[in-house]
């Protein structure tokens, strides 16, 4: 009997459109894996962000200098929340499509998550992080940039395929600007 939640990611059917914009995208990263500076970086980043850590720190280090920043940390920490268990519990396991399989050592440890590799949590995570952090301060530009390396981290350190950072980029943009709204009605 078929499984029912098996469906294009899942079977990683050879070249579709999707396959091959991972490999396209995956190859890109191969100029820069393996180049000591880059790969620290890369491996650092993706390891902070793990359980939306990073965003949390930055959350509260706003908070610290914000006259509001005790109501934004706890708005941003519940968000974060909210996210996680949409991604994490609900999404990935409709999904269920495998990880890349590195065709290298891994020259940093790294924690390999059990879970679908479709949404990237990483990618949605830091792109609802942006849009809360960003909200209101001059740093938008900075915490978006930080978003993006976070979400292209995944990719280098090949625990994610392009798309699965595609589709958390877009999730996360879409959930951000939901949280945004809902905290400004709320």
């Amino acid at each position: 009997m078929p499984d029912p939640g098996a469906n294009l990611y899942a079977a990683g059917v050879d070249g579709s459109p999707i396959e091959r914009f991972d490999d396209v995208v995956d190859g890109l990263f191969d100029v820069l894996r393996g180049r000591p500076f880059v790969d620290r970086v890369m491996y650092s980043l993706t390891e902070l962000a793990d359980f939306s850590v990073l965003w949390h720190l930055l959350s509260v280090a706003q908070g610290l200098t914000r006259p509001d920043g005790f109501e934004r940390a706890l708005r941003t920490s519940g968000a974060l929340g909210l996210e996680s268990l949409l991604v994490n519990v609900g999404i990935k396991s409709l999904v269920r499509r495998h990880r890349p399989v590195p065709e290298f050592e891994r020259p940093h440890h790294l924690r390999v998550p059990q879970t679908s590799s479709f949404p990237s949590g990483h990618a949605s995570s830091a792109f609802v992080a942006a849009a809360l952090l960003s909200d209101g301060s001059r740093a938008k530009p900075a915490y978006y940039a930080l978003a993006t390396v976070v979400a292209a981290s995944r990719i280098h350190v090949r625990v994610h395929h392009a798309s699965d950072v595609v589709g958390g980029i877009i999730l996360g943009v879409a959930l951000g600007a939901l949280a945004k709204r809902a905290w400004r009605f709320g």
